[in-house]
Parts: structure tokens; sequence; C-alpha cells
């Protein structure tokens, strides 16, 4: 009866074991049921392993599933020469209406090199990086150079997480494309002696099956992709938006009492301060939240224009500089450090983008992706401060003591009092008569 009862325990656990419905992409023959896009690299077959073999003056090459898939769970093995780069596209498309055909949509990036981020969420030809691994740089060491590394993708819904060797990479939030084929890359090359180097995969196999059943549940932290929106998760971490992408709802002028009627725009889920000649706050003027904040973490996705200066600040009094001027608060400088004289004004550039501005320089290697969006966090805890620029911390402080105060003595900010020590204060952001946009502005009180 035991012997029966532990057969039985046994093949319960085989069949929960061997649930799961998995199709093999790749018949570890031929490349039969895939075809090649854009480029001229070769891909072949050798050994059970598609080999991709790079190419001069060819663009980025792609191998793709002839299929399409929505919902899934696709796992590969891979291996790439140092040097190289890679990919793996899913839920991509390649129309001729967009670019001539050019292979776009999201991509599993395969990275040997010292960035180290392989396993980050890339939108080929689209959006750019919307996962960096400088967002979760602990699964920058999963990634093993010049061995079979395994690769894991789910993608269910809105939700597309990945993993290296069984490490969380990526997470993100997004509803751009439902629905793609999957595909290999050979990226481009402009070294000639890159040329003949090989990206290998194998053993592809993918379960479109009751995929919300088997998805992984322990994750890399989420980064919401959909503009102006809370997603799921950060509604249960506490997230709220401080900006609706609409509206001027929970806003007003610095020294208004309501919204200003020029130097801002609303377009597309973008907030944009307008140019109007470079003078600090003489146009529609700064803007502030109607609330005061605490203990908080604020997120603000900003895109610089050429030359243009601007700003996020915090614990704002903004009835204390009744003069001419930007209000006065802490700030997290929004700045092109390339093309702004500001960013040689200053002391060891504490005028440059992310710094405590006119207080604590920013390092100088920073992840600034010039010409995009990126994503500034300030993180607030009691006298605690930090500034963060696209998942990387670039400096901490605290205030309310002597060092805090001899620093402000030394600034710009000598002469008002008190200055940094407020307990509560508004969150701003800046018109320096530059353009600049915002969006995807969101706290996360932590009281």
């Amino acid at each position: 009866m035991k012997r029966n009862c532990l057969l039985l325990l046994f093949l319960t656990c085989a069949s929960l074991l061997f649930a799961q419905s998995w199709e093999p992409l790749f018949n570890g023959k031929n490349l039969s049921g895939w075809k090649k896009l854009n480029g001229k690299a070769q891909f072949k077959v050798e050994n059970g392993v598609i080999v991709g073999v790079s190419k001069m003056n060819t663009p980025n090459s792609f191998l793709a599933t002839k299929k399409t898939y929505g919902d899934f769970i696709l796992e590969f093995d891979f291996k790439i020469d140092e040097g190289l780069n890679s990919g793996v596209q899913f839920r991509s498309l390649s129309d001729k209406e967009y670019q001539k055909g050019r292979v776009h949509g999201y991509q599993f990036e395969i990275d040997p090199s010292e960035r180290a981020w392989c396993g980050g969420i890339y939108d080929e030809a689209r959006r750019g990086w919307l996962y960096p691994l400088t967002f979760n740089s602990d699964a920058k060491t999963a990634f093993k150079k010049g061995e079979w590394n395994k690769a894991r993708i789910e993608a269910v819904g809105n939700t597309i997480a990945t993993w290296v060797n069984g490490v969380p990479c990526a997470n993100i939030w997004d509803d751009m494309t439902a629905e793609g084929f999957i595909a290999l890359q050979v990226h481009a090359i402009g070294d000639a002696s890159l040329e003949g180097k090989t990206v290998q995969w194998k053993d592809i196999r993918i379960c479109t099956t009751d995929v919300e059943k088997y998805a992984t549940s322990r994750k890399a932290p989420q980064i919401n992709a959909v503009a102006n929106t809370i997603s799921p998760e950060e509604a249960k971490e506490g997230w709220t938006l401080l900006w609706d992408g609409k509206t001027t709802e929970g806003w007003r002028g610095a020294k208004l009492s309501t919204f200003p009627e020029k130097g801002w725009k609303i377009e597309n889920g973008i907030l944009k301060v307008l140019k109007s000649g470079g003078a600090e706050s003489a146009n529609g003027g700064d803007i502030v939240t109607t609330k005061q904040y605490k203990n908080f973490i604020l997120k603000v996705d900003f895109k610089i224009t050429e030359g243009a200066n601007s700003g996020v600040k915090y614990f704002v009094n903004p009835g204390m500089n009744k003069g001419a001027g930007s209000a006065i608060g802490c700030e997290f400088q929004v700045l092109d450090d390339d093309k702004h004289p500001d960013a040689k004004l200053g002391v060891k550039g504490n005028r440059k983008l992310g710094s405590l501005y006119d207080l604590i320089p920013a390092p100088a290697n920073k992840p600034f992706n010039k010409g995009t969006f990126n994503t500034a966090m300030i993180v607030v805890k009691g006298n605690h401060v930090e500034h963060w620029l696209n998942g990387v911390k670039l400096i901490e402080y605290t205030r309310q003591n002597e060092m805090w105060n001899a620093l402000v003595a030394y600034s710009k900010y000598k002469n008002w009092p008190d200055f940094g020590n407020a307990e509560y204060g508004n969150i701003l952001l800046q018109d320096h008569g530059d353009e600049v946009w915002f969006k995807n502005i969101k706290i996360k009180v932590l009281d």
C-alpha cells in the first residue's frame, strides 16, 4: 500500500513537472520555419546549432520566425564571440510602411562588452533602451563570457521579463506591441577585425499554452514604459502620478495661484517648458505641485533640447523669493553639459547635469542618453537625500548638520535663511527659458 502511494505521488509530481507544453522553434537540422530579413550576414546550421556570422558593410541582419507570437515563455541557449553585440527580437515586426521593412520591436540584449547589459530590453529601431542594466546592476554578472548561457523571456500581457542563467535581469510594463515574430540578430560591425566572428543559438523552445500559470514570480524590479501611467505593480508599491499627462491638475505657477497662461505646453503626453531666450523664470515661470512633500521617492523623465537648462527642485518654498528669478529649493540640475555655459561655472562641476545645483557635483561619468528621455530620481528619507540618473546613484548627502550648513555658506544660497533644511516643501519644474520636455512624473510617499 505504501509503495502504491509513493508511486502515485511520483506520477503526480512528474505530471505537474511535464505539464508545461514546449514547442521547438529550431529542428536542429535546417532553417525551416525561419526567414532572413534586412542585412546580409550569414546564418547557417552546424552540429545542431544556428550560427550567425558577422559581415562588414551590411546593416543588422535577422533570422525571423515565419510565425508570430503574443503571450509566451521563450527559452534558448546562446554563445557569442568577444567584440560582437547581438540580441533576440520578440513581438517584433517588419512592415513595408515602417522604414522600408526595417525590423523593429523588443530585443533581448546579448552584450559581452564591459558594459555587461546582457538580458536588458532594447526597443530596436523604435524607442531605444527600455531597461538597461543600470536599473538592475546585480544582474550584470549573470552572463558568462565564452560559454553557453541560458536565456528566458516571459511575455504575458503587458509584463515582459528576462533572465540569464536563472538570474532576473529586466522587467517592463509596456503595451506598444502585443504580437510579433521572434528573430535572431547578427549586429552590424564597423571594424574589419570582427568580420567572421559568430553568435550561436541552440535549444530554442517556446511555450504558448497556460503561459500565465507557468510565469516566474521572482522577477527584476519593474520599469513602467507606458507613459504617464501607474502599473499594477507600481500601485501595489504605493506609486502615484504627480502629472496625469493631459491636464494641469495638481500644478500651479510658483508665484501664481493658477497654472501659467504662457510658457508651458502639454502635447502628446509631454509637458514642455518653451524656449524664451534663456532667462530664469522670465516667461511662464516655474511650476510647483499644489501639495507639499516630506519623505518620498520622486521620478521624472526629462529630455533636454540642444543647449538647454532646467531643473527639478524639492523642499521648495514658493513664497521665499518674491523678486525676479526662480523659486528657491534644492535642485537636481537638468542641463546640456556640452552646450550650455552654466556647465563651466560653479565649483568642480557642481552646476552640471544631475548635480545638487551649486552645492555637490555629479560624477563626470554618468549614464546620460543624449537626444532622448532620461530618468531622474530623487530619494528623500528624513535628512538623507540621493540623486539618481537612469538607475545609477550620482550623489547622496545629509542636511540639517554643520557640514551641510557650511556647504550652503559657500554657495549662491548663502543669503537664504536655513536653506535646504525645511521639513516639507513643494516640488518644482523650472522655466529657465529653454525648451525641456517632461513626462512620467510620479511619486512614492514614504511617510
